[in-house]
């Protein structure tokens, strides 16, 4: 059945994050913070609208000199629990929309359970898939519903349990820096001094990348830099989407941070790092910091933990032992995650010469501009 949607601007729709974010399998990849964001970054949004209320949000990349478009359905459309069948009319539904309107190629990565058969349902559509936009196509999710903090506790590995409470005895603190943080200390946590205002938050989030560049450079992943980082994370941060927890000692040194999205409910880890050099001394800092968020989680009613994902091009898979990945793999299990294998990106390709002629064109373009 064909579905009807218009194009809106963002303030016809007040409540576009509860639908689009807050809401069941929602994400902060489709939520108005993002849009802004990329918007400052060179892509345009465009805010979709189903007649029955569903939000979707667009982000496209004009092709210099040869015209169209490029665009991305960042993990999107969000379920919104209905039956994947539903979720794969919209998605054609707004697939054929932006084609009408000069986009050459849809690209979505909704985080729909491939069991769910939704992969089959898009690809009758037109859909094919490639590789990730994101890093992991899969992910590793722990309950959180049917526990209570000292059964989940309980359920993780020895050596977890050990280094949590190592770090706990050797006095070291997690700092919350969330603008939801209800007030008053919450148990096991810290409220930051000097509140939440850019210019206290700002040189903690880039002292925070830092950690995270010495991090990229050791495990070889990409990481944005530091002015887009700071640009979203402040933005996500005022918006309520995004939790910085930082690990301080009893000195106040920094030992471990991690960003966390709140989204869907759900909380989703999403970047960390340590300071090496303290591993030895306190090796609690990262297992303590994920403690303390899915503490947190737990106590805002989340039905899950999301551990993100740690599967790499070329084996979307569950690692095995002796690949690049399996020591993450292995230590996210030790928290009592399972794996979740999801549907990951597809494309539907509508003009496939000027699809070929954009991406030339972008890249000569990129080209010239590092020069």
């Amino acid at each position: 059945m064909s579905l009807g949607l218009r194009e809106v601007s963002p303030d016809e729709v007040p409540d576009w994050d509860r639908r689009a974010v807050e809401g069941p399998g929602g994400d902060v990849y489709q939520s108005l913070a993002w849009a802004a964001y990329r918007a400052r970054w060179g892509w345009r949004p465009r805010y979709l609208l189903f007649d029955d209320g569903f939000p979707l949000l667009s982000l496209e990349r004009p092709w210099p000199l040869v015209g169209g478009a490029g665009a991305y359905l960042s993990r999107g459309p969000v379920s919104g629990g209905e039956p994947a069948q539903r979720t794969a009319e919209r998605l054609v539904a707004a697939a054929d929309h932006l084609a009408r309107r000069g986009v050459d190629v849809v690209s979505s990565d909704a985080e729909i359970p491939a069991v769910s058969g939704y992969p089959a349902l898009i690809e009758r559509g037109g859909f094919r898939p490639i590789e990730e936009v994101q890093p992991s196509r899969h992910r590793m999710r722990l309950p959180l519903a049917a526990a209570d903090e000292d059964a989940l506790f309980r359920g993780f590995g020895k050596s977890i349990r050990q280094r949590v409470r190592a770090a706990e005895r050797a006095g070291l603190r997690v700092v919350r820096y969330d603008c939801r943080a209800p007030a008053g200390s919450d148990e096991g946590l810290e409220a930051p001094g000097g509140g939440l205002e850019g210019d206290v938050v700002r040189p903690v989030l880039a002292r925070f990348h830092g950690l995270l560049e010495a991090t990229a450079a050791r495990r070889h992943f990409w990481l944005a830099g530091r002015e887009a980082f700071l640009d979203w994370a402040l933005a996500a941060l005022g918006a309520g989407l995004l939790v910085y927890l930082e690990v301080r000692d009893p000195a106040d040194a920094l030992i471990a941070g991690a960003t966390f999205y709140r989204h869907g409910g759900r909380w989703t880890y999403s970047l960390s790092g340590d300071v090496v050099a303290e591993r030895e001394r306190h090796p609690g800092g990262v297992p303590l910091v994920l403690w303390r968020a899915i503490q947190l989680a737990r106590r805002e009613g989340c039905d899950e933990f999301d551990l993100a994902g740690v599967d790499v091009p070329g084996a979307r898979r569950e690692p095995r032992e002796g690949e690049s990945m399996y020591g993450l793999y292995f230590f996210k299990r030790l928290f009592g995650a399972e794996w979740l294998e999801l549907t990951g990106n597809h494309e539907r390709v509508h003009r496939p010469t000027r699809y070929l002629l954009g991406r030339v064109a972008g890249r000569v373009a990129g080209l010239g501009r590092a020069g």
